[in-house]
């Protein structure tokens, strides 16, 4: 790997999305990110989708680019290995990422007594370090009660594990902060992420705890409309449906002008008083202008619906199924450069992203495919703690490491 991050090396100790997601993020942007698993697999090894003779596609999708070592850390000598994996001398070293419990053999202090500058990013559920995952994580938020239909007080969970990504991203963002304060400071440090605090810092930032607390409401399901501006889906002839937005006065003008009804929302405007320049106005008469447009989509197929949108610069998109957007979407293909059609081994020929970060002077490096579980245990101990042959049988005789 050329990326921006080669040099670097983090020894991942993972299950699920969040720390995983991190390292590839990683990964695919230079770092040798080497992922620590028990022989046999972890927790996620298996986890769906999968192919039909149960190969998941998951693991393989969230592994890209990382190098497999398996080890029983369970005995000594198994733990051993990894902390001389993650301990090891060298700028580029002693980085750990994981979001396993942050004790017993990963505990932070015990390592950092073999490397005083070690830097353990470390995910945790809650900020106590009780147990939480996205889906629970999301219920205390609140999202899943204005997400559904309006007037439905039944929740309706997102399926997208998005504070999973969100944490993620913090954590590979965290890995490369802490890397440069060592670099700047000689010290290492222990940084603690709690994917709950990724879901209440975004209900800060995007003022649901200002709402609450200062307009004292709580804000109801929209269905799919855009809370605060113009944005729904409509049907259209052929039995599809689109997403249109207009957020900007720009974007409301060109639906209009593609629609072909300038003048009768001039003449709804005028009869409620309103600007409909104004987005908090198009969201007060959305209803309105659902019933007015809809006509328009349900005498035109999707294709011509685009066209007409496309060529008046307005903010849409088709809904389509996974199969759809990997069919027909181009942004969805090698026409796209952070795609590439990659060999997974032991899974077949398909579609794989590499970064999706477009550096200007800074060529992307080549989708690399997920690693066989435990393919490189004995190039790593061998490369990385100048184990020979002979004692790499004999840790492999003993159980205590495999190969692919």
């Amino acid at each position: 790997m050329t990326g921006p991050l080669a040099g670097m090396t983090i020894i991942e100790v993972s299950a699920f999305i969040a720390a995983p997601y991190a390292g590839l993020t990683l990964a695919q942007m230079g770092a040798e990110v080497i992922r620590i698993d028990p022989i046999g697999g972890g927790l996620d090894y298996n986890r769906w989708p999968v192919t039909k003779d149960g190969k998941s596609l998951y693991w393989a999708g969230l592994n890209k680019g990382k190098k497999s070592v398996t080890i029983n850390v369970r005995d000594p000598k198994g733990r051993e290995l990894a902390h001389a994996l993650m301990t090891q001398a060298g700028a580029g070293n002693g980085i750990v990422l994981t979001n396993l419990p942050a004790r017993g053999w990963l505990d932070y202090e015990g390592l950092k007594a073999q490397r005083a500058d070690l830097i353990m990013v470390n995910i945790v559920g809650r900020r106590d370090g009780s147990v939480a995952l996205d889906y629970t994580v999301n219920a205390r938020a609140g999202f899943p009660l204005v997400t559904g239909p309006v007037g439905s007080e039944k929740p309706v969970n997102h399926v997208m594990p998005v504070w999973d990504v969100v944490t993620a991203l913090a954590a590979s963002n965290a890995v490369m902060v802490a890397d440069r304060h060592r670099r700047d400071t000689g010290e290492g440090q222990y940084v603690r992420i709690a994917l709950a605090d990724s879901a209440f810092a975004v209900l800060s930032h995007l003022g649901y705890v200002a709402e609450a607390q200062i307009n004292g409401t709580d804000r109801p399901a929209t269905g799919n409309h855009v809370f605060g501006t113009f944005g729904c889906d409509f049907p259209t002839k052929d039995g599809r449906r689109v997403m249109i937005t207009a957020f900007t006065p720009r974007h409301w003008s060109a639906l209009l002008e593609a629609s072909g009804t300038e003048e009768r929302f001039a003449a709804i405007a005028a009869e409620h008083g309103v600007d409909l320049a104004k987005e908090e106005e198009r969201y007060a008469l959305r209803e309105t202008i659902e019933a007015e447009l809809a006509p328009w989509f349900q005498a035109r197929t999707l294709a011509e619906i685009g066209t007409a949108l496309d060529a008046v610069g307005a903010c849409w998109g088709p809904y389509q199924t996974f199969r759809q957007a990997v069919a027909d979407d181009p942004d969805l293909s090698t026409e796209n450069p952070m795609f590439e059609e990659i060999e997974q081994p032991g899974i077949g020929r398909y579609l794989a992203a590499g970064s999706f970060i477009d550096f200007g002077g800074i060529p992307r490096d080549p989708v690399v495919p997920a690693p066989l579980l435990g393919q490189d245990t004995e190039s790593v101990l061998s490369d990385k703690l100048g184990i020979d042959g002979a004692g790499l049988a004999s840790l492999r005789d003993s159980g205590i490491i495999s190969g692919s």
